[in-house]
């Protein structure tokens, strides 16, 4: 049986205790594949201190390798002279372009206005914003704060390609864009790479909007499934609000993607989108939604049935567990992190075992 190692990347705070609940859905006799094999590496803010940073370069040099990982939520300091996001670096590093976070409806909890179906964000992973050289010159009232950044017209391709595959994938509307007409160069160039792609993948609709506009219109939302192309801190910022939108920012996972030179994915790093949420940590309250998905999210990036089946039964089993009222505080529920855990956990023995007694008959 062929072995699939998975980098698992340790975090900070809230963020590991969540990883340390989550991994437990992937244990050999929840999802009943023991060939995935774990190599652990510590992100957390002292060993970044510590090692400065090598411990980084050490995780992304080895997910290279892999072509898998899972990452808890880690600290970035304030300070510039510190070690900075580890986010940022990893990404960098093993040449993530994409990242995808996708709100969803979450059984039994009311979303926001007429939101129904799936809003997947496909966000640049690099480049603007997040790695603009920054400096300041003059003094008093006529001090100046500049900013210099850029974008790659391969990164423009591969969100693109990305965001118009995974669309046409899941029968969705590619709608948003940037705001080119204010900026016809720089953002330009993504608007660019957007209508190319329009051009090659014409069964996919396409809705072009500004990103301005994209936000109102997102209020009016009809419930049609959507995929929206953001670059860096556009789609930070989007995310954020459409995780909300559904219920919480904890209620789904986040992925990071390399790509090779014909945009097919070549690794993959699952993650939840929060924080480390100090306020929680210890309290064993936060909910885990979003690091369980994406433990399950992983499997998908894994080739064959058993992985297939461990990656469905995960999200269906933690969404159930949400509809028959195992929910934690910010679901308006009672349940602690490792009873909702527990929950999903039965829900999936128990999804696989009568998957199998079915056999050939749950295709029919």
């Amino acid at each position: 049986m062929e072995e699939h190692r998975i980098c698992l990347l340790r975090g900070d705070e809230t963020g590991q205790e969540l990883l340390d609940e989550a991994i437990r859905v992937l244990a050999p006799d929840v999802i009943g594949m023991s060939n995935l094999v774990f190599e652990t590496f510590d992100l957390s803010l002292e060993n970044r201190r510590r090692t400065k940073n090598d411990v980084v370069r050490e995780a992304a040099a080895r997910i290279l390798g892999t072509g898998l990982g899972i990452k808890a939520a880690t600290i970035t300091p304030g300070d510039p002279d510190d070690v900075g996001s580890p986010n940022a670096l990893l990404r960098d590093l093993i040449h993530g372009s994409v990242i995808l976070r996708t709100g969803r409806r979450i059984p039994s909890v009311r979303p926001l206005a007429g939101v129904h179906a799936p809003i997947a964000v496909a966000r640049m992973a690099v480049e603007g914003a997040y790695a603009a050289e920054e400096w300041r010159e003059g003094e008093g009232l006529d001090e100046i704060a500049y900013n210099k950044r850029y974008i790659t017209r391969r990164t423009c391709r591969a969100v693109a390609e990305f965001t118009f595959q995974y669309a046409r994938r899941i029968g969705a509307t590619v709608f948003g864009g940037p705001k080119y007409t204010v900026s016809p160069i720089y953002e330009g160039l993504f608007k660019e790479e957007l209508d190319r792609a329009a051009g090659i993948y014409r069964a996919v609709r396409y809705r072009p909007q500004l990103i301005d506009a994209t936000y109102a219109l997102l209020l009016e939302t009809s419930g049609e499934a959507l995929v929206i192309p953001a670059l860096n801190r556009d789609g930070d910022n989007l995310s954020d609000l459409i995780m909300k939108m559904f219920g919480t920012i904890a209620g789904a996972e986040s992925i990071v993607f390399a790509f090779d030179d014909d945009f097919n994915v070549k690794t993959a790093v699952t993650e939840a989108p929060h924080g480390t949420a100090p306020s929680l940590q210890g309290k064993n309250i936060a909910n885990p939604m979003a690091m369980i998905l994406a433990c399950g999210a992983l499997l998908r990036y894994i080739e064959g049935k058993k992985a297939a089946d461990a990656s469905r039964a995960i999200y269906e089993s933690t969404l159930e567990s949400v509809y028959n009222g195992i929910k934690t505080t910010d679901l308006g529920g009672r349940a602690s992190t490792s009873e909702f855990v527990d929950e999903v956990i039965r829900e999936i023995r128990g999804k696989l075992d009568v998957w199998d007694a079915l056999g050939t008959e749950r295709a029919i």
